[in-house]
């Protein structure tokens, strides 16, 4: 319980929009004016906030204090706060967000927003929202949806700036004041021939720089790609990130403009399938830290149960060495640094590996000269680190068969895990699973069981 001086601190918040910051003291001052139920307090606090840190309140806090705050003032959540929102919160907001103020605030959304919207809902929520939109933008959500699920159909606004190939700068920037419709954000004026397929660009900068009496077409980008609807968002975003794009034009299958792809939207691609590889490398499927305890759990059980029989697999093969154990202890000792170690090893190659595949980099033309190299760190450091540990081997248990059976398992272990670590995931690509989610738990198999089986069985054989 705060006592009156903390309270007077935390109601001591600046109200100027340019220091509106979600701190410490804003989130406390904004939860007590939740608890006393000041709706005039709570949106005195949140209104100056930048929409993304409203949605960072609201995924910070319990489902009931979201309630309250949709109760005490709906009309703070707009069509940009909505946005922001991680999918599972957002389905709970737009949920108990009176209709009228759910309405308003998809209304001033590009077409593209309202899809990243609404896709993932329900039918009766996305009937709820398609309803508030006009004729036109509701028919363009709607076509848009109709496209395959993260593709570049899906992630293109509708709105898009062309114009004749033939028209003049003077035409064009006419059209452009006269325009009432115009996009919020845009880069490029897209020209369009007679059938209203994009044939190039000129950006905003060149437009306003040229004569009037200049063709569009003179002043043109010399690169210029368009995008299939149908191309996969990875792609998408690769294709941003690789070639510099600003903005592009989609395509339909007869090669007309259908819409526009942003490099904002690009780049959240981008983000998000780095994301989602880390996750899937740790074993982990999308999730966040607002998704509930059965939710959570349903999406790591499995992973680990596949770990688990990888774990006893590497067991089985221990146990095939029983008396070998039982007979030199200091092996069982040392067989955990030789697994260890091509475990780490193993990783390292995966991780880049995975980040090439998903760059392009790693490709058919270059995969044997990769796989070379690999092979080649691996033995270098599989040989530092033999020398390392047959020292060790020799001064602490004072046996120097057991640090040369060591050092040849730790060069074995190191090279196969280089291997695996590059190739496992290249043979994951080509079967068509995404090489980070099921890599790591095969990279780890291998190492663990070449790394006891080198090891135990090499013991086996010199020094009994």
């Amino acid at each position: 319980m705060l006592d009156d001086k903390d309270e007077s601190e935390v109601h001591d918040v600046p109200e100027t929009e340019d220091e509106a910051i979600l701190d410490g003291k804003r989130f406390a001052a904004i939860r007590l004016a939740l608890a006393a139920g000041d709706s005039k307090r709570v949106t005195g606090l949140l209104e100056p906030l930048h929409a993304a840190d409203i949605a960072d309140f609201l995924e910070q806090i319990d489902g009931g204090e979201r309630r309250e705050i949709l109760l005490l003032a709906p009309a703070l959540f707009d069509g940009e706060v909505l946005s922001e929102l991680d999918e599972s919160i957002r389905e709970d907001v737009i949920e108990f967000l009176p209709r009228k103020f759910l309405k308003e605030a998809v209304r001033d959304l590009e077409s593209d927003d309202v899809v990243d919207l609404i896709e993932d809902l329900e039918d009766e929520q996305q009937s709820v929202i398609l309803q508030a939109l006009d004729g036109a933008d509701r028919a363009a959500v709607e076509q848009s949806l109709g496209y395959p699920e993260y593709s570049a159909g899906r992630l293109m606004q509708r709105e898009v700036v062309s114009a004749p190939e033939h028209w003049t700068v003077g035409q064009a920037i006419d059209f452009l004041r006269a325009s009432e419709d115009l996009p919020e954000q845009f880069y490029h004026v897209t020209l369009v021939d007679p059938r209203m397929r994009p044939i190039g660009n000129v950006t905003l900068g060149r437009l306003m720089g040229s004569p009037r009496a200049i063709y569009l077409s003179d002043i043109q980008e010399d690169t210029f790609r368009t995008i299939p609807a149908t191309t996969a968002q990875g792609d998408v975003a690769y294709a941003f990130n690789q070639y510099h794009l600003i903005s592009a034009p989609v395509v339909d299958d007869d090669g007309r403009l259908v819409g526009m792809i942003t490099i904002d939207d690009a780049m959240i691609v981008l983000d998000e399938e780095h994301e989602e590889d880390i996750l899937l490398l740790a074993g982990v499927s999308d999730g966040s830290l607002s998704d509930r305890v059965i939710e959570t759990t349903k999406q790591r059980l499995p992973w680990l149960a596949v770990n688990l029989l990888t774990a006893i697999l590497a067991s089985l093969v221990i146990a095939q060495f029983e008396d070998a154990i039982a007979t030199v202890v200091a092996l069982a000792v040392l067989m955990p640094i030789v697994a260890s170690m091509g475990g780490n090893a193993g990783t390292q190659s995966l991780t880049v590996a995975v980040r090439a595949l998903a760059t392009k980099d790693l490709t058919g033309s270059n995969v044997w000269r990769v796989i070379r190299r690999e092979s080649f760190v691996g033995l270098i450091n599989g040989v530092a680190f033999a020398v390392i540990m047959s020292i060790v081997g020799i001064i602490w248990f004072g046996s120097p068969v057991l640090g040369g059976v060591i050092a040849v398992a730790m060069v074995v272990n190191l090279v196969v895990a280089a291997l695996a670590g590059t190739v496992i995931p290249i043979i994951m690509e080509r079967v068509g699973v995404d090489p980070a989610l099921a890599s790591g738990t095969f990279v780890t198999t291998v190492t663990d069981v070449v790394g006891f089986f080198a090891f135990l069985g090499l013991a086996s054989a010199v020094m009994l």
